[in-house]
């Protein structure tokens, strides 16, 4: 794949979500559905690359995060436009979900 997910930490995490669309998987590495999304989520970013983030956060070594947007099952994945919530995913989704959704960020709606 040429465009890795990036991997956001407490510091990095605001700075990065500030502007543009970003698509953030919170997730563990002990979650076995995480494991799963992986995959895919290196594919969307393959696929959105240049005109979106996407990046990873690990709600164990970043329970800031994970409480500032209230997430209580992983994975999960959130949806975000300029730091605002426009969608959210619970659960492993599939390429084509996750694409869809990023479009439609991308257009403004």
């Amino acid at each position: 794949m040429g465009t890795a997910v990036a991997e956001l930490r407490p510091e990095t995490f605001a700075d990065a979500i500030s502007t543009g669309v970003v698509l953030v998987d919170f997730w563990a590495p002990w979650c076995g559905p995480c494991r799963m999304q992986a995959p895919i989520l290196d594919a969307v970013a393959g696929e959105v690359s240049g005109r979106v983030k996407v990046a990873k956060v690990d709600v164990d070594q970043n329970e800031q995060a994970a409480r500032r947007f209230q997430v209580d099952s992983i994975p999960t994945l959130v949806l975000l436009r300029d730091g605002a919530e426009v969608r959210r995913f619970v659960g492993v989704q599939p390429r084509e979900t996750l694409v869809s959704a990023i479009e439609t960020a991308l257009s403004g709606n």
